[in-house]
């Protein structure tokens, strides 16, 4: 999961994993949702808030805790003097991953969750208009579905390559995020809907954060699970005139530093002769200077385990340099917290932790923040 708090302290969230060992007082997992909850703000009812979620899919690990920490149904139904709840002002969703996912696979009951609210919101919408419709009950949906079923969504609804400017309808000039994927399909393009189950309808969005008030200090890219193919594609769509799109100064290793993301090789099968896919590493190359890649996963062994992957964290590594590729796991278990990035005018820099295994949480700063999810 990660968390961007801009400049102006409204706050984006991206996925999330709280697991219930992390609520557990008598385990030692790291307490997520404390630190979560230590950095938001509270509205004039005393209600904690994130101002717009973006699930990129709803694999357990990326939603696991949502009906436990947040408030899901109308605003005016959230409990009158909870202080633990948070309320999602707007949330971002994509229908395509529900649908196929619907389809293809069995969701958990948090995605399930996940999908009524969204499906709440949106009923709204129709029914109430863009004016009818305020902070906790919006919603922002991420490229078009089929058969016209988006149509009717225009105020709400952002197209692939299209620009996300405002959280919770707050345009600041703080951030754009230009939404990558999920890919429009046309449904005679018979492979691409083969490769669009559930992983790969990820929502793909490059965040451009400003710092101290000056425009596109850090570009983070978030690619939830997507897999090689999709990178493929997006590396062949825009290589010729849009390859600034992909660029990064942090990016969030897809699918937890999976193998699967760069080749389309196994490597149960092939080992150390596998091959890179060209066009996927070229779409998760582009760094500006210093960029720093960030694995959301468990430690990275060299084993046959799949994600994360060893081989991978070395091609990730060859785009970067060892001292600029984190494993959040690894990082938490020296530094007992999560990882953090500082944005300012100058531009983007890892926050030190204060000491070794006692960092402290430091909220009121622009920046992003990872924290340890496992994978599964």
């Amino acid at each position: 999961m990660a968390l961007i708090e801009l400049n102006n302290k409204q706050t984006i969230l991206v996925d999330m994993n709280i697991r219930a060992a992390a609520d557990d007082p008598d385990d030692d997992t790291y307490d997520v949702a404390k630190d979560l909850k230590g950095r938001l703000p509270r509205d004039d009812k005393g209600r904690l808030y994130i101002d717009a979620f973006l699930l990129s899919h709803p694999d357990s690990d990326h939603v696991t805790g949502l009906t436990t920490h947040f408030h899901l149904g109308p605003p005016e139904d959230f409990p009158e003097g909870n202080k633990d709840l948070i309320l999602i002002r707007e949330m971002w969703s994509s229908p395509i991953v529900f649908r196929r996912a619907s389809a293809q696979h069995t969701l958990c009951d948090e995605a399930k969750a996940w999908a009524k609210e969204a499906r709440r919101r949106v009923k709204l919408f129709r029914e109430k208009g863009l004016a009818g419709t305020g902070s906790g009950d919006r919603i922002l949906i991420l490229g078009e579905d089929k058969d016209g079923k988006t149509d009717d969504l225009t105020d709400i609804l952002v197209k692939q390559d299209e620009l996300l400017t405002a959280a919770d309808r707050v345009k600041a000039s703080q951030f754009e995020g230009r939404l990558l994927a999920p890919m429009y399909v046309d449904e005679d393009d018979k492979d691409l809907i083969e490769e669009l189950e559930k992983n790969n309808s990820s929502a793909i969005v490059r965040f451009s954060i400003a710092g101290d008030g000056f425009a596109d200090r850090c570009r983070f890219l978030t690619g939830g699970d997507a897999d090689v193919s999709i990178w493929d594609r997006l590396w062949k769509r825009h290589k010729d005139s849009n390859k600034d799109w992909l660029s990064y100064d942090v990016m969030e290793t897809p699918h937890h530093c999976s193998w699967r993301t760069l080749s389309h090789d196994r490597w149960s099968k092939l080992g150390e002769k596998v091959k890179v896919s060209e066009d996927a590493r070229n779409a998760l190359s582009q760094t500006r200077e210093g960029a720093i890649i960030v694995a959301s996963c468990k430690p990275i062994k060299k084993d046959d385990d799949n994600p994360p992957h060893e081989r991978a964290k070395r091609e990730y590594v060859s785009i970067t340099s060892s001292d600029r590729f984190i494993c959040t796991t690894e990082y938490a278990e020296e530094h007992d917290g999560p990882v953090e990035f500082n944005i300012t005018s100058a531009g983007t820099a890892k926050k030190q932790a204060l000491t070794p295994k006692k960092a402290a949480s430091i909220a009121g700063v622009s920046g992003v923040t990872t924290t340890p999810r496992a994978h599964g």
